[in-house]
């Protein structure tokens, strides 16, 4: 797996997402479409580098903010930046439920302390599965 490759510049893991997935699975596939309502063709997706930050199955057809900056700034994630974190990342709470956008800051931190490849291996499965069903820790 080429993690830079399938690692978005804002930190998401394109390689765990189920529309990157879908691309194998039929019947995720057809999971997606229906989330999505989305026909069956655009269910997929090749990764944010790969479409050129277009995501056509989450109704994209120019690419996000991020993208388009660190083309500008000819970086490869968000950390590499001089003015890391920005407000690009920011968390909000609309679709936070649905979609994992609020791990990006906590994802791109992971990386530069852990280094690219460990991220993904070591990690970065647990950080969305902890945002959708962990608990929050407090102490003993």
């Amino acid at each position: 797996m080429d993690y830079q490759n399938m690692t978005a510049p804002c930190g998401l893991d394109c390689f765990n997402c189920p529309v990157y997935l879908a691309n194998s699975n039929e019947k995720l596939r057809e999971m997606v479409a229906a989330g999505l309502n989305v026909p069956l063709e655009k269910a997929v997706c090749h990764g944010c580098r790969n479409e050129a930050g277009v995501i056509a199955a989450i109704g994209r057809d120019k690419p996000c903010y991020v993208y388009q900056c660190i083309q500008e700034k000819g970086i490869s994630l968000c950390c590499d930046c001089s003015d890391f974190p920005c407000d690009y990342l920011h968390p909000y709470a609309d679709q936070a439920a649905q979609k994992p956008h609020n791990t990006k800051v906590f994802n791109l931190c992971l990386i530069k302390k852990m280094g690219l490849e460990n991220w993904a291996k070591e990690k970065a499965r647990n950080v969305k599965e902890t945002y959708y069903k962990g608990k929050l820790k407090l102490g003993d």
